[in-house]
């Protein structure tokens, strides 16, 4: 097959991706009227907010976001349906636009969002426009629509090798960036950034000229004025020399990025306020206000603070610039916003987990000097989700993501239960027939229990090594050494620095890979195991978490790049990783077995030896994990990229073809899963109403233009 027809059918969406919907209308009907008042308020935020993911991923996505608006906003699915089949259209052209429509709602643009590859329409230009322009909103209003379409048209459909997936310059499409960046203009900036103390959770870089740059915080005020916890003459110009530099150049440091968006964010918080339980939830109000007006990075550090004191509500809520996945360097924060419901009776089985939990964390295979001084036990909540505004829908967080308050101060779990008992099965690819039954049996108890070990020990534990503004350190230098090297401590994170700085471009693959490790290592634990009911089958459950995570590391070879030898997906790296330290045990442990499928064409089958998990297995991963750990301690980039890259690598060098693998990987897609949420509305007795919808593409779309 040709690179060119192997692109193109890469880059179409499946129509037989599979909707699901995030079910939670029984939690939401147990809340209080004040209660249901606040997560309506909090859900609008979270989709106006979301909304400017769509300025993050692409710069054609917020003009396609309004086309495909004013297009349904005008007439129902069926209605576009009808007028498709009237000009022609086949019935698979009518299921591809389906298809592009609500992929692009769910996607919060044309980009997915795992593993960020470009989606186009898998239906003609010409089909297209002949569609927008005969529909109401083309007849009503012809010179938008148009015009609209004539700007958007050629990069929809761009399938240039720099159109192809998210990156940096040549490597891809970034728009935390302007076109003309590359990796080297944006470490250039994150030092300015350091110099300054500046966070870069909230900001886009855009590059003047050779020695002119512009940093834009996000906020709803633009121009000048006070930003909380930063320097008073911030937002002007700064000429600054970098490390190693002749000629200095100038940075304008702006706000206003996203202001109309987040002014109607801000607008939603202020109206939550009137509907809060507590106290602390009104300042967390006051404080997600300072800081999506101002652009404070350090506001939101302080309603985190409250935040993870506000023990036990109904509706729990966090929207931030959050995870750094998609940006290529790995410091920009990408919009994200969750409002769900607590289920209290389920979280309870997490409390005796939460209790034995500094008990448990000393089974981890790193010296304790390496563990948190404090281990501050964070709550831990099942939640049914009512809005997720985000590109990724996650099974479950441990948040904040600022190292200093998850380490000093403490933070929160959160499973998000209704997304795991839908997304928790995705197909038997790879499992030999022998496994099938139990693997199908166990899923859903397994894939609770591995998110939650994920989360709670695996992003929860492990200290970094700091110094602070007065030159103290955290930890005994005259006592502490080295796990590889037996050596004194040499390196460590002085008071600007933080993970996302220090590990730039690996950093978000490679703490999942630790967290993963983690449940991996953690799995077998016997009151682990009686904590979730496994006291009978625990066995069968640490084989079937094992084969399972084994799995999706072949599955993870779907999401690397063999023209940039890339990975496109954080997560997926991190699979890969732990299957590479795998197959590098040996002993038999471990196979990936090249087999002929029913169908007759070329398939693979994963063989774990479930009586070496613990000989092998374990104390394999016991190793890679220590080291993972001590060199995140110490803010060891240089050894801990070395090793990592080294994993990472997809070659046929070895015994094991993996280049080779992935084509068959390839041919045995699973389109993942697209998911369907509720929305509220406050009907005519000022009373909040819960919008449901079936489980479909055109669900998606109605209740996008509803929202």
């Amino acid at each position: 097959m040709s690179d060119s027809v192997f692109t193109e059918e890469l880059h179409h969406l499946s129509p037989g991706t599979e909707f699901c919907l995030l079910e939670c209308s029984a939690a939401f009907h147990k809340l209080s009227e004040r209660e249901k008042k606040y997560a309506h308020y909090l859900s609008r935020a979270c989709w106006y907010g979301g909304l400017i993911i769509l300025y993050q991923v692409s710069p054609e996505s917020p003009g396609i976001f309004i086309l495909l608006h004013k297009l349904f906003k005008m007439q129902t699915f069926q209605e576009i349906q009808d007028l498709a089949r009237t000009q022609g259209c086949t019935e698979d052209e009518i299921q591809a636009i389906r298809m592009y429509v609500a992929g692009f709602f769910t996607n919060f643009g044309n980009y997915s969002s795992f593993g960020n590859i470009k989606f186009i329409p898998d239906f003609s230009k010409e089909t297209f426009k002949r569609l927008v322009m005969q529909s109401e909103a083309g007849k009503r209003d012809p010179e938008v629509m148009e015009g609209l379409w004539n700007s958007l048209s050629y990069r929809m459909y761009s399938l240039e090798k720099r159109h192809r997936k998210i990156g940096l310059g040549p490597m891809g499409t970034s728009t935390y960036y302007s076109f003309n960046c590359d990796m080297d203009d944006a470490k250039l900036a994150q030092e300015f950034m350091l110099s300054k103390n500046l966070n870069a959770f909230n900001t886009r870089l855009t590059k003047k000229s050779s020695y002119e740059y512009e940093i834009r915080l996000a906020s709803s005020e633009t121009g000048d004025g006070f930003i909380p916890g930063c320097d008073e003459e911030l937002l002007k110009s700064h000429e600054f020399l970098a490390e190693g530099a002749d000629e200095p150049v100038t940075f304008h440091v702006t706000r206003g990025d996203y202001s109309k968006l987040l002014a109607k964010v801000v607008s939603c918080f202020e109206k939550a306020k009137e509907f809060v339980t507590n106290e602390m939830e009104s300042h967390m109000m006051d404080m997600y206000i300072a800081s999506f007006t101002t652009g404070s990075v350090e506001s939101h550090k302080d309603m985190a603070r409250i935040w993870i004191k506000n023990k036990w509500p109904s509706v729990e809520t966090f929207i931030a610039f959050l995870e750094c996945y998609r940006d290529p360097l790995g410091v920009r924060g990408e919009f994200e916003a969750f409002v769900g419901i607590v289920n209290k009776e389920r979280s309870a089985m997490y409390e005796e987990l939460v209790d034995n939990t500094v008990r448990l964390l000393k089974n981890l295979p790193w010296p304790p000097e390496y563990e948190m001084d404090q281990f501050l036990i964070p709550e831990t909540m099942s939640i049914d989700v009512l809005t997720y505004g985000a590109s990724i829908i996650s099974e479950g967080s441990n948040i904040p993501n600022y190292g200093d308050i998850r380490q000093d101060e403490g933070s929160k779990n959160t499973t998000f239960f209704n997304k795991i008992i839908v997304d928790c099965y995705n197909g038997e690819t790879f499992i030999d027939i022998e496994d099938k039954d139990l693997y199908s049996k166990l899923m859903v108890s397994t894939y609770e229990l591995h998110v939650g070990l994920h989360e709670l020990y695996g992003h929860g534990s492990g200290k970094l090594f700091y110094e602070d503004c007065d030159g103290n350190l955290n930890f005994d230098i005259n006592v502490v050494r080295h796990t590889e090297t037996g050596e004194q401590i040499k390196s460590w994170y002085k008071t600007t620095e933080t993970w996302e700085t220090k590990f730039p471009t690996i950093g978000a693959s490679y703490e999942e890979c630790r967290a993963e490790c983690v449940a991996l290592y953690m799995i077998d634990n016997k009151d682990i195991l009686r904590i979730f009911g496994h006291e009978h089958d625990g066995d069968d459950v640490v084989y079937v978490v094992w084969l399972s995570l084994l799995r999706l590391s072949l599955i993870s070879l779907e999401f690397y790049a063999p023209e940039t030898t890339t990975w496109q997906q954080p997560h997926m790296n991190a699979w890969f990783v732990i299957l590479r330290v795998l197959m590098e045990a040996g002993q038999c442990f471990l196979e990936l077995c090249e087999v002929t499928g029913s169908d007759g064409i070329p398939d693979l089958v994963v063989r774990l030896d479930r009586q070496k998990i613990l000989t092998v297995g374990k104390p394999a991963i016991g190793n890679f994990l220590r080291k993972l750990q001590v060199y995140r301690a110490t803010g060891d980039f240089e050894n801990a990229k070395k090793m990592y890259d080294h994993y990472s690598e997809v070659t046929d060098d070895g015994d094991v073809k993996f280049l080779s693998l992935r084509e068959i990987v390839l041919a045995h897609r699973i389109p993942r899963k697209m998911f369907v949420q509720h929305n509220t509305v406050i009907d005519k007795d000022d009373n909040v109403v819960l919008k449901s919808y079936e489980a479909s593409n055109c669900s998606v779309v109605r209740g996008t233009v509803s929202a």
